[in-house]
């Protein structure tokens, strides 16, 4: 059995570049669950509220109920679900998964194999993140669901061929000439000696959702933006200028100064001549990634409201 394989191809409804990463979410949880106790299930109840918080932080803007991914996670072979009167999942019902007291774990052959070779689970659980998340979320997440893969080496194996590894190093290398080394949001430009530090390329339509790897689809952006941005703090117009979600809380002076002070501002770059943000990634992005609505920019009219399409 190829468990790779089996893990990388799970069915998920998908349309026109629209995020379902809920089973990805939940094999990720369940993986760093047999990494603690490689004998034990999820009751259904037990589990409903971290899934819930996992689906609201790193799923789509539309609200889903766990219920769904741990019903339908059977059907590829990789899940499987007992209730107190035997095998087999009663379904989708929050109600019916609670009262009959379904618990999930990992299918029986898939423990076997993780048992035999420790370093399939670092390999599975690198490929559910770069196929579904971006780079700057993988350790958030990778806490969230209480995996630790600072200890197997099967992750540090499965970062991909590197002739991906070297067209990311390429493309950061025309990003930051692009955007002249700074920061398209707030401008920071720090280095050591000749080396920019703090500075990556952020990808506007996630890599992992056919995201393209040009200009047209990156933006030079501070480690701390990059990470806001994939988080869907912050965002794009359609006239390329900064939004902010309504959902950001932050009272500090720091945290008016960092984000808040973005509303409305207009991207720092890219110099004449290279390729700006292209129309239909920052829609994708707003869409699937920016949480909520944009806040209102002082002395400005009203925010154009999110698309419902991707």
């Amino acid at each position: 059995m190829d468990w790779v394989e089996r893990v990388g191809n799970l069915r998920q409804w998908a349309q026109n570049g629209v995020r379902a990463p809920h089973k990805p979410l939940l094999m990720l949880y369940a993986l760093g669950s047999f990494q603690r106790d490689p004998l034990g299930s999820m009751r259904y109840s037990e589990i409903e509220h971290e899934l819930s918080e996992l689906l609201e932080d790193y799923g789509p803007t539309r609200r889903t109920s766990p219920s769904y991914p741990f019903h339908h996670l059977v059907s590829d072979g990789v899940w499987e679900v007992r209730t107190d009167s035997g095998a087999g999942s009663p379904g989708t019902g929050v109600r019916v998964l609670r009262e009959s007291g379904a618990r999930g774990q990992l299918a029986g052959g898939l423990r076997a194999a993780l048992s035999h070779d420790p370093e399939l689970l670092g390999q599975l659980a690198q490929m559910l993140l770069d196929r579904h998340f971006p780079p700057s979320v993988h350790p958030d997440l990778t806490a969230a669901v209480g995996l630790d893969l600072e200890t197997v080496d099967g992750a540090r194996g499965a970062a991909g061929p590197a002739s991906r590894r070297r067209r990311a190093a390429e493309l950061r290398r025309d990003v930051l000439v692009a955007y002249e080394y700074r920061c398209a949001f707030c401008g920071f430009d720090g280095a050591i000696g000749r080396v920019p530090v703090g500075l990556e390329a952020a990808h506007v339509r996630w890599w992992a959702f056919q995201g393209p790897d040009d200009l047209a689809n990156c933006l030079c952006l501070c480690s701390l933006h990059h990470k806001l941005f994939d988080r869907g703090v912050l965002g794009l117009d359609p006239g390329r200028r900064i939004t902010v979600s309504r959902e950001f809380v932050g009272r500090s002076p720091a945290a008016r100064r960092q984000v808040l002070d973005l509303t409305g501002r207009e991207l720092t770059g890219p110099q004449h001549g290279s390729a700006r943000v292209a129309p239909a990634h920052i829609t994708w992005h707003t869409a699937q990634v920016f949480r909520g609505e944009p806040r209102m920019a002082e002395g400005r009219a009203a925010p154009v409201q999110r698309s419902g399409t991707p």
